[in-house]
């Protein structure tokens, strides 16, 4: 089994690694982590800090999770590079954080998590923060 998993360093972010790492423990799967930015602005908050991703890495790999971490910075939105890797990696299953937006919110700029869910080709878990793993 392949999970491919959205992630920026937000609580929606956390939510979504922790209960894809918690399937792919239970699953025995490969957990492929993805973090992306346009490279739009020299510091993007959803750009996961090399700190960050060693921290991930080292976790996953303590836990005995086979695992990838990849962090394209290619000017693609991060549904694009969601869905890409989801497709290049065969993913059985791809989780998302999600949070609350209001619907100009929505309408203004777009909705990754929206594009993930009506565009994956596989089955999608939207994670809220707060919920238990």
């Amino acid at each position: 089994m392949k999970i491919v998993v959205g992630y920026i360093p937000t609580p929606e972010g956390q939510a979504a690694l922790r209960h894809a790492t918690a399937l792919a423990r239970k699953e025995e799967a490969l957990l492929i982590v993805v973090n992306s930015s346009r490279g739009e602005a020299a510091a993007d908050p959803r750009i996961a800090s090399p700190e960050d991703l060693a921290s991930a890495d080292e976790q996953l790999g303590e836990a005995g999770i086979d695992h990838l971490l990849l962090q394209p910075v290619r000017g693609r939105s991060a549904a694009d590079e969601v869905l890409g890797a989801a497709r290049e990696h065969r993913a059985d299953l791809i989780v998302i954080g999600l949070r609350h937006r209001s619907p100009v919110g929505k309408l203004l700029l777009g909705s990754n998590s929206q594009r993930i869910l009506l565009e994956a080709e596989c089955p999608v878990l939207a994670v809220k923060h707060g919920e238990p793993s």
